[in-house]
């Protein structure tokens, strides 16, 4: 009976040592990643965005943690900056967005001709994130809006009305890149700053 039983607890033990190796490789997998990205883009990291609440899963990895929530800090900070360089590293190449507005072209180009174009109406544009959410291979960030409409809109003439509106967005990630979007803005907050009558001076 002692016979039998033992190729089955072997068997067993056998295949948890390559379940912990399994995980032990995705774990490592996700350390080089964040190796790869230290150069100076992650010694830059006190430089990015920093969420004002943080709320992770404690059951993912801390190396998987820790690049989602940098990934997402990255894109927040070019939202904050208009930086370029920022959305292009953190935007995987076949990057969706699953929201886009009408004609927005899809891709990292996307997001930087539109955040170039909204700058050209609130030049001093900036970005806070309230709270960031990190959970499985999404996050989910709150963001804050705020500068002054004092570029064009359309044929709309800024006079420095103040803009300030939030939006939350949902990032998938995959290979430390963001590789789809969903987002939605306060659209009618800011139609309505945008319209307002130019503050008394």
């Amino acid at each position: 009976m002692t016979r039998k039983m033992l190729p089955a607890g072997r068997g067993v033990a056998v295949a948890r040592t390559l379940a912990r190796r399994g995980l032990i490789r995705r774990r490592c997998a996700t350390a080089l990643l964040l190796v790869a990205m230290s150069g100076s883009a992650y010694a830059a990291q006190q430089d990015l965005l920093k969420p004002a609440q943080l709320i992770a899963d404690g059951s993912l990895p801390a190396a998987t943690r820790a690049a989602n929530e940098y990934v997402a800090r990255q894109y927040a900070t070019f939202w904050n900056t208009g930086d370029a360089a920022l959305a292009r590293a953190a935007l995987a190449e076949n990057f969706i967005d699953k929201t886009p507005p009408e004609g927005r072209r899809q891709g990292p180009e996307g997001a930087i001709l539109a955040s170039r174009a909204f700058r050209q109406a609130v030049p001093d544009l900036r970005c806070d994130v309230e709270q960031m959410i990190v959970a499985g291979d999404r996050v989910v960030s709150h963001l804050h809006f705020h500068g002054h409409f004092t570029g064009t809109f359309g044929t709309r003439q800024g006079k420095g009305q103040n803009i300030d509106f939030i939006a939350t967005d949902i990032y998938q990630i995959r290979g430390g890149k963001i590789t789809a979007h969903w987002h939605i803005e306060d659209n009618l907050t800011l139609m309505k700053q945008i319209c307002a009558s130019p503050p008394s001076t």
